[in-house]
């Protein structure tokens, strides 16, 4: 019996960086924990969070996501957290020093692209490996994503 199923509530994306795949050269993608607070999550939950300016930076062993914005809790009380606070990322050793490693020797970034909810109702943050583009290779991007677009109307013209 094929049964059709819903959308798991639990696996639902949070917060994309869409511009990141237009600045960046993605050559690595990782799933990284998030160490939260409370109130944190269930800000997250309420979809509300922006990672557009945010990056991730190798410091002391560990990883940190830097300036990423989860805004405030409306219910909670004094126990509140800072909107804009440094989240250490979670990951296995290798994984830390294989990202640490190609950052420090090949110049590459840490890019944050999604924050999303596992299956298990976890907060992880899709993390990519990067190198920045240049105008010229933006420009290049622009054009092939516009003429695939051509492409698929001249093709839908004809039938």
């Amino acid at each position: 019996m094929n049964q059709v199923r819903k959308a798991d509530p639990n696996n639902k994306t949070v917060a994309e960086n869409r511009k990141a795949r237009f600045s960046y050269e993605v050559l690595d993608t990782i799933e990284a924990g998030l160490v939260l607070t409370g109130t944190e999550v269930k800000s997250l939950r309420q979809g509300q969070a922006n990672i557009q300016d945010s990056y991730a930076s190798v410091e002391g062993g560990e990883i940190w996501l830097i300036n990423s914005y989860l805004p405030e809790y409306l219910q909670a009380n004094r126990f509140n957290h800072e909107p804009r606070r440094r989240r250490k990322l979670l990951l296995n050793k290798r994984e830390m020093a294989k990202l640490s490693q190609s950052v420090d020797r090949e110049g590459m970034t840490l890019v944050p692209l999604k924050i999303y909810f596992n299956d298990q109702g976890r907060a992880k943050l899709l993390l990519a490996v990067g190198r920045g583009k240049k105008l010229h290779d933006k420009r290049e991007t622009e054009k092939q994503r516009d003429w695939s677009r051509e492409k698929g109307r001249l093709l839908k013209e004809r039938g």
